[in-house]
C-alpha cells in the first residue's frame, strides 16, 4: 500500500515542501530503503523511526519498505523527516486513514522511546507550508511557541508518537497552539545606557543619526575614549521591531539552531565577531552553504571592534552585502541568497599605537606603519560608510563633574518618531524601509532640498571631490537629519551637518 505525508527541509535558510512516498509491499525480502538523495543523518532515520514505533506499541511491518522523498533533485538534510516517514509507513499499514492526513504537514526528529524533539528551521517550514496552503502543521512541542506567529495555519505542537496516532484517528484530540501577538513580547533590557557614558557629544549625534536611518558608522579615536561602550550602548536607541522583522530574524535564528527555547527574537540583534574571524565565519558559506555573522545581525547591528585589524579579504567581502542588502553563496551545487540588511558600526584608532593626534600623548609610530595600517581599509569600503565620526578624549572636568546625561529611552523615542516619519514615506515601497536602503531613484523621488542647500551640495562637490556614492550618501543622511527635527524639506543646516560626519583625509 502506498502512502503520502507532507513535510519540508532546509535550503539555505528557506523552507522547500518535500512529499515523503512510502510503500510497504508485501511481496519480497524485508528491507527499509529511503531514497531521493537523502543526507547521512536522513539516512539514520530507519533505526529510529523502526524503534520509535515499536516502542509506541505499536508493530513495523515484516516487509519491503522504500520511502521516497520527492522532489529527487533537491537534497535532504536533518533528522525532520523521522515524523512523516513513520506518519507514512503506520498510513500504508493501514494503522492511520490517509484521509486524515488531508491537508497536513508534519516535521520533528523521534526518540528510540518514542517522544518527538525539536528541529531547526521549523519557522522557516512552516512559512514555506503557509505560502503552499497547507493549513494543519504537526510540529514538536519545543518548536510550538516558535512557530505560533505564522498566521492563517493551525499548529499542533506534539510530545510523542502515541499522542499523534490517536489524535490522528480521532480517540484523543490535540489543542492546537495559541497564536502569539507580537505587541505583547518584551523588549530586551540592555545593560549599557546612554545616560552612563560621559561627554562625546558628537558621537552620540552621530549614533542617533545612524540608528534613526540606518545609516553605517565608523567611530574613530584613541584608546579608552569610550569607542566600544557607545558601541555596545547603540542597540539600546534602536527602534523597536515590526512583526515582519522578527519573523525576518527569528527564521534566521531558527534554521541555524540559536534559538533559545519559547523565545523569539524580539530585540534588533547585537553581533560582535573577534577580528581573527574567516571569511566564511563573516559572510557565509561552507560545503554546506549557511549564513554567517552578516546574515545573523539582519535587522540589526554588525559591530567590528578594531577595525583594520580584520583581515583584508574578510573586510573586502563587505562590499556587496552593505551595497545590495543580501548575498549570493554560490557552490557547485546551486546559489543561495542570504539577507543582510544591518547597520555596520565600525570602530577604529587612528594608528597602530592609537595616540595620532593626542592631545596629551605622544605616538610612536614611524610614518610607514601609520601608512600600512590606513591601507588595510580600502578606499571603496570606506566610501561604503555612510557617517565617520571622530572619539576624542573625554575632558577631565566631563568625567570627573556629576551631570545627567541624556538616557536611552529618550533618544530612542526621537529615533521611534522618525522611523515612523520613514515609514509613512515609504509606504508605497515594501523594499525600502529607512532613508539607508534609498536607491538613487528614490532619492530622487522622496528627497525634497531647498535652494540654499541645493547650493551648499554643489559647492561640497566641487571643493570635496565627493564621488557620486558620496554625493548620494550625502543627501540620505541630510534626509534622516531632516526627519529627525521634523523637517518636510532637506535645508542648508542639514546638509552641513551631514558634511561633518564625510570621511576626511587627515
Amino acid at each position: 500500500m502506498l502512502a503520502k505525508v507532507f513535510s519540508g527541509t532546509l535550503t539555505g535558510i528557506e523552507g522547500k515542501l518535500i512529499e515523503v512516498e512510502v510503500d510497504v509491499a508485501h511481496r519480497g525480502f524485508p528491507s527499509f530503503t529511503i531514497v531521493g538523495l537523502p543526507s547521512k543523518a536522513v539516512d539514520e532515520a530507519k533505526d529510529r523511526v523502526k524503534t520509535a514505533i515499536v516502542n509506541a506499541s505499536f508493530e513495523i511491518p515484516d516487509s519491503r519498505i522504500t520511502v521516497n522523498l520527492a522532489p529527487a533533485d533537491i537534497p535532504k538534510h536533518g533528522s525532520g523527516f523521522d515524523l512523516p516517514i513513520a506518519v507514512g509507513i503506520l498510513t500504508a499499514s493501514g494503522v492511520i486513514t490517509q484521509e486524515s492526513l488531508k491537508n497536513s504537514l508534519f516535521i520533528g526528529e523521534l526518540s528510540l522511546e518514542g517522544k518527538i524533539k525539536s528541529v531547526p528551521g521549523a519557522l522557516s517550514i512552516v512559512q514555506m507550508a503557509r505560502d503552499n496552503k497547507i493549513s494543519r502543521i504537526y510540529v514538536p512541542l519545543e518548536n510550538a511557541y516558535e512557530v505560533s506567529l505564522i498566521d492563517d495555519v493551525v499548529i499542533y505542537p506534539l510530545y510523542n508518537l502515541s499522542d499523534l496516532i490517536l489524535h490522528l484517528n480521532g480517540h484523543k484530540m490535540i489543542t492546537p497552539q495559541k497564536r502569539i501577538r507580537t505587541d505583547k513580547l518584551g523588549s530586551e533590557r540592555y545593560t549599557v545606557d546612554f545616560s552612563d557614558i560621559h561627554g562625546q557629544k558628537q558621537a552620540k549625534r552621530a549614533l542617533e543619526i545612524a540608528a534613526a536611518g540606518f545609516h553605517n558608522l565608523h567611530l574613530k579615536g584613541p584608546p579608552g575614549t569610550g569607542k566600544t561602550l557607545l558601541s555596545r550602548a547603540f542597540p539600546s536607541i534602536l527602534p523597536p521591531m515590526n512583526k515582519t522583522e522578527i519573523l525576518e530574524v527569528t527564521k534566521i535564528y531558527s534554521s541555524v539552531g540559536l534559538l533559545v527555547k519559547n523565545s523569539f527574537v524580539s530585540s534588533r540583534p547585537f553581533r560582535s565577531p573577534h577580528h581573527t574571524i574567516s571569511r566564511i565565519g563573516l559572510v557565509g558559506g561552507g560545503t554546506d552553504p549557511g549564513p554567517g555573522e552578516i546574515t545573523l545581525a539582519h535587522r540589526g547591528v554588525l559591530f567590528l571592534d578594531e577595525f583594520p585589524e580584520f583581515p583584508h579579504s574578510v573586510l573586502e567581502a563587505l562590499r556587496q552585502p552593505l551595497e545590495d542588502g543580501k548575498i549570493c553563496i554560490s557552490r557547485a551545487s546551486g546559489s543561495l541568497i542570504f539577507p543582510s540588511r544591518f547597520i555596520l558600526l565600525a570602530a577604529s584608532n587612528p594608528c597602530p599605537c592609537g595616540y595620532l593626534g593626542h592631545s596629551n600623548k605622544r605616538c610612536v609610530c614611524l610614518p610607514g606603519a601609520i601608512i600600512r595600517y590606513r591601507k588595510r581599509l580600502s578606499g571603496p569600503l570606506l566610501d561604503r560608510i555612510d557617517l565617520h565620526a571622530d572619539v576624542p578624549p573625554v575632558e577631565e572636568k566631563e568625567l570627573t563633574t556629576y551631570q545627567q546625561m541624556e538616557s536611552s529611552r529618550l533618544i530612542q523615542e526621537r529615533i521611534t518618531k522618525a522611523h515612523l516619519i520613514q515609514e509613512k514615506r515609504f509606504k508605497q515601497d515594501k523594499k525600502v524601509h529607512s532613508n539607508g536602503e534609498m536607491t538613487v531613484k528614490d532619492i530622487k523621488t522622496f528627497c525634497k532640498m531647498t535652494e540654499n542647500a541645493v547650493k551648499l551640495l554643489q559647492q561640497a562637490v566641487s571643493r570635496l571631490s565627493l564621488s557620486a556614492r558620496s554625493y548620494f550618501k550625502m543627501i540620505k543622511v541630510a534626509q534622516t537629519i531632516a526627519d529627525l527635527g521634523k523637517s518636510p524639506l532637506i535645508d542648508k543646516n542639514h546638509v552641513g551637518e551631514a558634511l561633518q560626519y564625510r570621511l576626511r583625509e587627515d
